[in-house]
Order: C-alpha cells, then sequence, then structure tokens
C-alpha cells in the first residue's frame, strides 16, 4: 500500500480507503456487527488506514462500528466523518435523502455525537455531506474554522452528491481556502465532474485533493455486475437504470486491453487510472468481502497505466467508446439550476429532483 497526503493539512491517507457506508447500512448486504468490526480490522491489516464514515450511515451504526474496530489502533489510521442530515429528527425512507441541516448549534451538536459513537476526541478529517453550495454560509465557515483550531479536527473536507456530482459544490471547495479535500463519484466510465474539478485544482494551482468513491463504477468495473446479475431490491446499486449496465459491459469490452494476466485485474486498473491522476488522493471502493479487499487494496502496488494505456481509455471515453444509445444516466444534479453545467459545457441535464 502506498499513502498520499491531502492537500496541504499533513494528513495521510492510504491510496486506497475503506468506505464505510458499506457496514453501517443493509444497501450492499446483511452482516452482523461482529463481522463488521473484522471487516474493518482485515482492512487495516491489508495496509489501508483511511476510513471514510459518516454520521448518516445507519444513523450512528457505522460510526460505532469504526470507533469499536479501530479503537486499539487510533494512532495507525486516519478518519473521516460527515455530517449535515439531520437524521435524529427525521425518519429514513428506504434510499430516500434526508433533510439538511448546517447552522452552528447543529454542526457543533451533531459533531460531538459523532465523536462519542467514534469513541475519540478528534478526527483527522471533517466534511459537509452534500451540502448545496448556498448552504456553506460564512457561519458554516466560520464554525469549521473554529472546530480545526480547537485542535479537533486535522483536515476539512466537502463530500458532493448524492448524484453523479455537484459541480458548483466542488469548484467552490476549490475556490475556499479552508477545504482540503472534495469527495465525488469518480470513475474511469464517469468522469465528470471529477475531471473538471482537477482542471479546476490546477487551473487555480490549488492545494485540494480529491478523494474518488464508486471507482467501479456501481459494480461494472470491477465486474460483480454482470448480464448474469440478479439484484435485490435492496441493493444500492439497483439505482442504476437497466440501460446503464447494458451499455456498461460493452464499455468494458473496450477497455480489456487494461487487464495484464497474473499482473493487473480490471478492478486495479479502474483504481490505478483514479491514482494516476496526482490530485486524487484516495480512492474509496464499498468492500463486500474479505476478497474484495485482498483483490482491491492490492491494487495500490500493480503496475501503473503506462501513458499509451491512459490516452487510449481517454480516447474511448471522449468518443462516449462509439456507443451512440442512451445510458439512462443522462442527468447531473446541480444545486445552480444547471448553470454550472453549462458553464462546464458538459452534455448534461439537470436532475429532475
Amino acid at each position: 500500500m502506498h499513502y498520499r497526503k491531502l492537500g496541504d493539512s499533513g494528513v495521510e491517507v492510504s491510496e486506497v480507503g475503506f468506505g464505510a457506508w458499506v457496514v453501517g447500512t443493509d444497501w450492499w448486504g446483511d452482516r452482523s456487527q461482529d463481522q463488521a468490526v473484522d471487516m474493518v480490522q482485515y482492512a487495516l491489516d491489508q495496509g489501508i488506514t483511511y476510513f471514510d464514515t459518516g454520521d448518516v450511515y445507519g444513523h450512528g451504526d457505522s460510526e460505532e462500528i469504526v470507533g469499536e474496530a479501530l479503537a486499539e489502533h487510533r494512532d495507525e489510521v486516519t478518519i473521516g466523518t460527515k455530517l449535515g442530515y439531520d437524521f435524529y429528527n427525521n425518519p429514513q425512507a428506504g434510499h430516500g435523502e434526508l433533510p439538511k441541516e448546517l447552522d452552528e448549534a447543529y454542526i457543533r451538536e451533531a459533531f460531538e455525537k459523532s465523536l462519542d459513537r467514534l469513541g475519540v476526541d478528534k478526527v483527522e478529517l471533517l466534511q459537509l455531506h452534500n451540502a448545496n453550495v448556498d448552504e456553506v454560509t460564512p457561519e458554516v465557515v466560520d464554525v469549521l474554522r473554529e472546530l480545526k483550531a480547537e485542535g479537533k479536527v486535522d483536515a476539512l473536507g466537502w463530500a458532493l452528491g448524492p448524484s453523479i456530482g455537484w459541480l458548483a459544490e466542488g469548484d467552490a471547495a476549490v475556490d475556499y481556502d479552508v477545504f482540503d479535500a472534495v469527495q465525488t463519484v469518480f470513475n474511469l466510465f464517469e468522469q465528470d465532474p471529477g475531471m473538471h474539478f482537477i482542471d479546476t485544482i490546477r487551473e487555480q494551482d490549488a492545494d485540494t485533493s480529491v478523494l474518488a468513491r464508486v471507482p467501479h463504477s456501481s459494480g461494472l468495473l470491477n465486474e460483480q455486475v454482470t448480464p448474469d446479475t440478479e439484484l435485490g431490491e435492496g441493493d444500492h446499486r439497483s439505482h442504476r437504470p437497466s440501460e446503464w449496465y447494458e451499455t456498461g459491459w460493452e464499455k468494458l469490452d473496450a477497455i480489456r486491453f487494461l487487464e495484464r494476466d497474473g499482473d493487473r485485474k480490471m478492478s486495479q486498473a479502474s483504481i490505478q487510472w483514479l491514482l494516476s491522476h496526482d490530485e486524487v488522493a484516495s480512492v474509496t471502493p464499498t468492500f463486500r468481502t474479505t476478497d474484495d479487499i485482498d483483490e482491491w487494496a492490492g491494487a495500490s502496488d500493480v503496475p501503473d497505466l503506462t501513458d499509451d494505456e491512459y490516452e487510449r481509455v481517454q480516447e474511448l471515453y471522449e468518443a462516449n467508446f462509439d456507443i451512440d444509445r442512451f445510458d439512462g444516466m443522462d442527468s447531473l444534479r446541480s444545486s445552480v439550476g444547471g448553470e454550472d453545467i453549462d458553464a462546464a459545457g458538459l452534455d448534461k441535464g439537470v436532475a429532475s429532483y
């Protein structure tokens, strides 16, 4: 495993991190508390030191599991959590989005509850969870600065979602000098808006790091979802339309050249594609089994993509892999009515929700 720094914060993260949403909910399969703790500890044994959780995952369950699993390894790990969804006063309806709350009193109260669940007195990374650009007021920025000054946080981030990504929010995270990281869905098949943020970081010579989640494009790039797969109703990956997977399998065939027998699997190549960008500090796959951890944690050590391989991928992406059919994913959520999408020159529509 190799390690990188978050912005100029000095916080170190493993190139492959552990997305602890998987142990806090049943959206990616059921597991007992003991099994979840074992998964986290197994990941640590494989060199993973960055653990990314959030207070809303299982309404605190994920944080408690991470805290229990890492209690005896606190000095060895980097813990990141998120806040912003008021699940304390609102019921969860399936996979639906909860109301958000980001005033100063709520941030402080929610953060203290997170620390209690994690069993720590500080976290290395605190992220705003899916905050809209107009919700991050000067008051919000001030309280984040205060938490950092009080020694309760080493680095600050802005986690984007819940759709493919929000351009205005990511650009704002780079513009503000308070944020060290922006987290977004980013993978070889879904390069927008991740590549846009990398361009913004380079243009502004900013120190912001990118944290990439869903690196395997909901099961396509690690081939956990194949034409024979039947996704259960509770499986979070089933939110993708069938057209997405149908076109995805054709795209997958087009990039088989990234595989190297015995040296690099497709799942590992997809992580290496992300890590080929210096701005990407860590990639957080959704581990479902210890076999996943073995394979994907090992991606940090497989051969890097060559320049020719990278350029060939980009040529295919720009040509939409020579596929002219609708893939069902033409909407990109935006908090500013689509102006940010237009300004970035992306051929996307505004989400209808």
